[in-house]
């Protein structure tokens, strides 16, 4: 035999491998299960606590948009009415116009006074609107920021 496989077997001879004690064993694969069933606990609470913290933004979510619902009917209404008002004020005043002359001034007085109504109600409505679409995104805004800073703290 050449020096190099003396060397080998010799050395396979010499080599003890360690001896096998399943008490050992047993405990290594308690200790594993152990620490997999806590992290396993753990990432259960931290999902409770996402899912319950959801439920809360939406709840609010709701609330609010169950409120600016609300505002925005009544500010529709209240449009409505007015727009009603006016329009039945012009025609008692057309039923009352002695000349055409009268009635055309009337006329022209009305359709100015409805074009700078309208404005100012459109510029109610997106004002309503503006504050509306903040509020309801604010719950689920400041959820997702509050999200993204525990994931970068995890």
């Amino acid at each position: 035999m050449s020096k190099t496989a003396e060397k080998t077997s010799e050395t396979v001879e010499k080599t003890e491998l360690p001896a096998f004690d399943p008490s050992k064993a047993t405990d290594q694969l308690r200790a594993v299960a152990e620490k997999d069933v806590e992290q396993s606990k753990e990432a259960l609470a931290k999902f409770q606590s996402g899912a319950e913290d959801t439920q809360k933004v939406l709840k609010s979510t709701f609330e609010t948009a169950k409120s600016v619902g609300n505002e925005l009917s009544l500010k529709t209404i209240a449009a409505l009415r007015a727009n009603a008002e006016a329009d039945l004020s012009h025609l008692e005043a057309l039923v009352g116009a002695k000349s055409p002359s009268e009635v055309f001034e009337l006329q022209t007085t009305f359709l100015s006074k409805r074009v700078e109504m309208g404005v100012e109600q459109a510029k109610e409505f997106q004002a309503l609107t503006t504050k509306a679409v903040t509020d309801v995104s604010k719950p689920v805004k400041d959820a997702f920021e509050k999200a993204l800073k525990d994931l970068k703290v995890a």
